[in-house]
This record gives structure tokens, C-alpha cells and sequence, in this order.
């Protein structure tokens, strides 16, 4: 399962499901850094830093292989392209490859002691030193020097199989929470929620743009982890708070912005905190939109990354659809569908069980099957759900496949689709036809058609940046959407264009304005204010 948030769908964040403590067993996790000192990790953070231990110095040292190859998960090329003794090459080993390093020498580039000390490191052997987490520069959207936190060998997951199968562990950045980040609407807001926060990546997002942050997780690990998250990144702290689902939300609290990347894997059993949901088929996917519209401000967005059935003798859609509460504007976006061989097989692969005794592989793989064949699942779907609160009338919902590339971060694009439809729904086809409109950049026409033909088949217009749309429209659209450059009225447009091909006036104004609603509800078109 890929995105054009980067690399393969890594496993989804843990965890927002019902039923469950979240404690870490003896046999669980390691013990975690001081999450109460905050002079010791901008310390920390200061030294990493001084040491060009960024996403920028990575690249420049590793090489674009070898940086890509630990997003896989694959350690070799940057073994191998660390084999000396500077600063930079002493924390790559330490704190991405996990490898034991002299104390001296860790000594010279970081205060070792005091890392010690609040449990950032941990003593091993004679006399060396190895890091309690992981811990992965990050590049923030405006040019920030951030950090992610995570457990030992979690920092990805996808087809290798993450590095622990204990039930609490939290992984760091998949392509997953890099999809949801750059699809997330950012305007300055009062209050930013984000639901079952992880390794605290969107928490850490939300930090740039609002005014108070909270983050909840099932699993205390993860709250822990996102604090640790956000203090070396130098990001103001957030509210944690302990619960499942909306819980530790209070009943009159309200968010301009809510986002999750929840464990909405659907499988049989809640095995792993990190991806699955605890309940039966998508019913934690569901329950979170359905709740999600109530907890918003006037105005306010809540997005999610989800899974859905396909079940026998009902149409995806619907489903989906009923999922939207009231009062919101919908915006569903399917970018993929698996069969369920091809899923079971994903989320085996991503805890490693395929690399463990054939015979648990098979019953566990038989557990996934026997779970969709109850349900009557033929395949699943994968995708963004956005939901905006109206107080419009007539809320605007849009369910959509779109497996086709895009352009990340779509945050804009995503606010901008629903501020055409505001636009929309406000302008019938006379006042649409008194308004003027301008092509969007970057919009290409292409005629489709034999060889040798006097007139094309059809004619596409193609976006190339955003969604990267592509559109039928006839003769008349075409040389509309050509000629839109805010200058004329759309009807004076039309008019023209009657005239030019010897058309009834009337008639093209009467029939176009469908046509022209599209075109501005895809964004080929905006209006001229």
C-alpha cells in the first residue's frame, strides 16, 4: 500500500482503540528518557545540531541510497558509508543503526553523562554507550530541524517487518503519517486535536499553526513518546491525554482542526496496539468520523487515513457515505483497494510473521480469511476522509477513487476544494454566468483522436500540479476554460462562442453552466473575486 506521502504505507499509529491498557510488559519495550527534562533534551538537541545531524547533513553524508535504504529499513549502505570517526558518523551509528559506541568517543559530540543520566543513552559492555530510542531528524515544512522519537528498531515499518513484535510499541514515520501531514489543512487555528498521536509527528505539524495542541493515545508509551518527540524538535509542548477514541476529549470541548492516522487495520484481533483497532471489521474508522462532526468548530477540519470494507452486495460508496455526520462537508478520497489475499499478506509481512514457523504463518493467514469471509469482504479500500463543519443547508459530500499520482502537501488543495464549493453553492446558474473566471496555472489541454482525423475524439484538460486531474469536456468547454482569463463574464464567454460556431445563444447558456460547475469544482477554474 503506497502514497505520495513517501515509500510504502508504514503501519498506522498507535493507538486509539477501546478495550485495551496499553501497558508495557516486561518483556515489552525498553525503559524510556526522563520525559520531565526539558533543559536536558534542548541540550541534546543543541549538540545534535552542532553535529549536523539533520535530514539535510544525513543526505550529504549517506548519499541518496544509502538515506533512502533506512527508510527500508535497510541498514548496510549506511553501515558502510559511516565506517569512520566524526561527529556525524558517531550518531548515524548510534542513534539510527543502534550500534554500541566507546564512550569517549560519544563524549566528544553529545553530553554523555547527562544523557545517561535522563536516560537517553544506556551504559552496555566495559565502556560503551547505546541509545534507549531511536531517534530520526526530520526536515518540517519550513525548513525545521525536528526529530522523531521512537522505539528501538521501529522507526519504519512496511515489508521487513518492524524491528519489535511487543504489543505497546510505537512506531516512528511511515509513509502513512508523511501522506496525512501533507494532506492536513494548515491555517492558524485556536485548538488542534490530534487523536492517537504516536510517535506525536502530527502533533508535532499542528505545533506551526496552532495556538494550543493535544494530543491522546491509548497507549501511554506514545504519550510519553510524542513529549519526548516534541521537546527535541523544540516544539512547544502539547496537553497529553490518556484514552480510547474521543474519551479524554471533554464533552464541551470544541477543535478547529482534528486529525488521526488511527490503527485502522482491519484484522482478526487487536495482536498489535499500533495498527489494529480493537473492533469488528471498520468499525473504529467509522466510529471516528461519525463522532468527529460534533467535536468541531464552525469551520473546522478533521482528518483521518482509514480503511474500509468491500463487502459482497454493497456499493463502497454508500458505505462511506453513511459514515459522514451531520452538519459536515465530506470529501472521501479512495487511493487504493486490495483484495484480501493481498492484505493479509501486507499486515503479516509488516509484524514479520513471515519470517517465523510456517505453520503459525498459515493458521494466522487462515484467522484474516475466515474474519472477511464471515463478513462477506471481497476487498479493502484505503484512503483520506476529510470532513469541514457547514452551516450550510445542504452539507456537500464527495465520495471519489483517485489512484492516479499527486502532488504533496495537497493542504491547500484541500481547503481550496472546499471553499469551491462554498462558492457553488452560493452562486446559481444566472449569478454563475454574471461572474468571470480565470484557468488555474499549469492546466494543459490534450485532443484525443485517429491519426489524420479533421476533428479529435475528445478533448482532456490536465492538471499538473495538486490532484493532477485530468477531464473530458466537448468543443464549447474547451475553448471556454481557453479563453478565461477574468476578463469577460462567463456568459459574454458563451455568447461569443455561439457566435463563432453559429449556435443558438440561448441554448449554450442554458446547457454550459453544468459544465462550467465541474470544471470549478475540480479546480481547472477559479473565480475572479
Amino acid at each position: 500500500m503506497s502514497d505520495a506521502g513517501g515509500g510504502r504505507l508504514c503501519a498506522p499509529s498507535p493507538s486509539v482503540r477501546a478495550g485495551h491498557n496499553g501497558t508495557v510488559t516486561d518483556s515489552g519495550p525498553a525503559p524510556l528518557p526522563a520525559a520531565d527534562r526539558p533543559e536536558a533534551a534542548a541540550r541534546l538537541r543543541d549538540a545534535l545540531l552542532a553535529a549536523s545531524f539533520t535530514a539535510d547533513g544525513l543526505l550529504e553524508l549517506l548519499g541518496a541510497p544509502a538515506y533512502t535504504a533506512l527508510a527500508r529499513s535497510e541498514t548496510v549502505p549506511a553501515l558502510r558509508a559511516t565506517r569512520g570517526d566524526t561527529p556525524l558518523e558517531t550518531l548515524v551509528r548510534l542513534f539510527l543503526l543502534q550500534q554500541p559506541v566507546p564512550r569517549a568517543r560519544v563524549a566528544a559530540v553529545l553530553p554523555v553523562e547527562e544523557a545517561v543520566e535522563t536516560g537517553w543513552l544506556v551504559r552496555v559492555g566495559g565502556d560503551e554507550v547505546a541509545a534507549a530510542v531511536d531517534v530520526r531528524p526530520y526536515g518540517g515544512p519550513g525548513g525545521e530541524d525536528w526529530f522523531i522519537v521512537s522505539d528501538l528498531g521501529c522507526a519504519v515499518g512496511g515489508a521487513g517487518g518492524i524491528g519489535q513484535r511487543a504489543e505497546g510499541v510505537v512506531l516512528g514515520v511511515g509513509g502513512a503519517s508523511t501522506t496525512l501531514a501533507g494532506i492536513t489543512v494548515r491555517t492558524p487555528v485556536a485548538a488542534a486535536l490530534d487523536l492517537g498521536t504516536g510517535s506525536g509527528i502530527q502533533a508535532l505539524h499542528a505545533s506551526r499553526h496552532a495556538t494550543r495542541v493535544t494530543a491522546t493515545d491509548l497507549n501511554p508509551r506514545a504519550l510519553h513518546i510524542t513529549a519526548l518527540t516534541l521537546a527535541l524538535s523544540g516544539a512547544p509542548a502539547a496537553e497529553l491525554r490518556e484514552g480510547s477514541l474521543f474519551e479524554p476529549v471533554r464533552d464541551d470541548e470544541k477543535f478547529d482542526l482534528i486529525v488521526s492516522n488511527p490503527p485502522f487495520v482491519i484484522s482478526p484481533g487487536a495482536r498489535l496496539t499500533y495498527r489494529d483497532g480493537g473492533m469488528g471489521g471498520d468499525d473504529l474508522c467509522r466510529s471516528l468520523v461519525q463522532q468527529a462532526g460534533e467535536r468541531l468548530n464552525e469551520g473546522g477540519f478533521a482528518q483521518f487515513l482509514a480503511n474500509w470494507q468491500h463487502v459482497a452486495g454493497e456499493d463502497w460508496q454508500d458505505r462511506l457515505r453513511s459514515w459522514v455526520p451531520r452538519g459536515c462537508d465530506a470529501w472521501i478520497v479512495q487511493r487504493e483497494v486490495q483484495d484480501v489475499t493481498q492484505y493479509a499478506e501486507l499486515w503479516l509481512r509488516d509484524a514479520g510473521d513471515h519470517r517465523g514457523d510456517p505453520a503459525e504463518y498459515q493458521a494466522r493467514y487462515d484467522a484474516w480469511l475466515d474474519e472477511f469471509e464471515a463478513r462477506k469482504v471481497k476487498a479493502i479500500g484505503f484512503g483520506w476522509i476529510t470532513l469541514r463543519r457547514t452551516g450550510a443547508a445542504e452539507p456537500s459530500l464527495t465520495v471519489e477513487e483517485w489512484p492516479h499520482p499527486v502532488e504533496q502537501p495537497l493542504g491547500d488543495t484541500v481547503r481550496a476544494h472546499f471553499e469551491r464549493l462554498d462558492y457553488l453553492r452560493e452562486h446559481d446558474d444566472a449569478a454563475l454566468l454574471a461572474h468571470h473566471f480565470r484557468l488555474v496555472g499549469e492546466v494543459v489541454q490534450e485532443q484525443v483522436g485517429l491519426p489524420g482525423a479533421e476533428d479529435p475524439e475528445h478533448v482532456v484538460l490536465r492538471q499538473h500540479r495538486g490532484m493532477r486531474r485530468a477531464t473530458k469536456v466537448d468543443t464549447v468547454g474547451a475553448g471556454f476554460a481557453g479563453v478565461c482569463d477574468g476578463t469577460l463574464s462567463a456568459g459574454r464567454i458563451l455568447d461569443a462562442i455561439a457566435q463563432l460556431m453559429g449556435e443558438d445563444a440561448v441554448r449554450l447558456r442554458d446547457q454550459t453552466p453544468a459544465q462550467i460547475r465541474l470544471l470549478v469544482e475540480q479546480g481547472f477554474l477559479e473565480p475572479v473575486v
